[in-house]
């Protein structure tokens, strides 16, 4: 059976994203009250209600696309198409940015906590995913900032790291006093201070950032295994 042949589901996409929509005996999306469910990974609990309209067939997206890229092409000299795993976040980045979502997760506040991230760099991905014991989710936030950072051998290219917590964002970004795990934040920004060029940027939780998603669903993944991703 292939991805796109799970009951109850079908593969679609999303603002650019594949997603899993929910549809019936019939293969037509189940929508209830105006709206369908959607699911970036079946294993993970986390599910949108969007608007129906939204969701397109993977082909019919695709198609777009390429329209879009042989516009784009034509229009440079030469014609070449140019590809890129870049999310609307990331644009303007400079091209040796190494990109980093991360985040942090715990069931119960405190409880059972894991971490996420996804690292790229040159066409490379690295994802980090870590069971952390018993701690708050805040912790686990600011864990999963730390590990990333620490998984980075070069300290001279250039760093966006994308976080959707307010939390990490005011700490490392506004300035804000560490109240709570001041040692742990210090750490960070020393950690911080030996990049060459390093920028902390808030995204939107759950709002369609594949990577972010990612990031999460390591995160909880790590809870729910109990152990470091082999």
């Amino acid at each position: 059976m292939s991805q796109k042949e799970v009951p109850g589901w079908k593969r679609m996409r999303f603002k650019g994203n594949k997603v899993w929509m929910e549809v019936d005996s019939n293969g037509y999306p189940a929508v209830k009250n105006g709206k369908v469910r959607i699911k970036y990974q079946l294993d993970q609990p986390h599910e949108y209600m969007v608007n129906p309209k939204n969701v397109a067939e993977l082909e019919q997206s695709t198609d777009k696309n390429q329209k879009k890229n042989t516009k784009t092409a034509d229009a440079k000299p030469g014609g070449k198409k140019q590809k890129s795993n870049q999310q609307p976040e990331e644009a303007g980045a400079d091209p040796d940015t190494v990109i980093i979502y991360t985040d942090g997760a715990a069931s119960g506040n405190p409880g059972p906590a894991g971490i996420g991230a996804v690292l790229r760099y040159g066409g490379k991905k690295k994802e980090i995913s870590e069971y952390i014991g018993y701690a708050t989710n805040n912790i686990a936030e600011l864990r999963a900032v730390r590990e990333a950072l620490c998984a980075l051998k070069r300290k001279d290219l250039p760093v966006r790291l994308y976080t959707d917590s307010s939390y990490v964002h005011g700490l490392l970004v506004l300035g804000w006093k560490a109240k709570k795990n001041p040692e742990l934040v210090e750490e960070i920004r020393n950690l911080m201070k030996r990049f060459k060029k390093i920028q902390i940027i808030k995204v939107r939780g759950h709002h369609g950032v594949a990577d972010n998603e990612q990031a999460d669903h390591l995160a909880t993944s790590a809870i729910k295994n109990r152990g470091p991703a082999t």
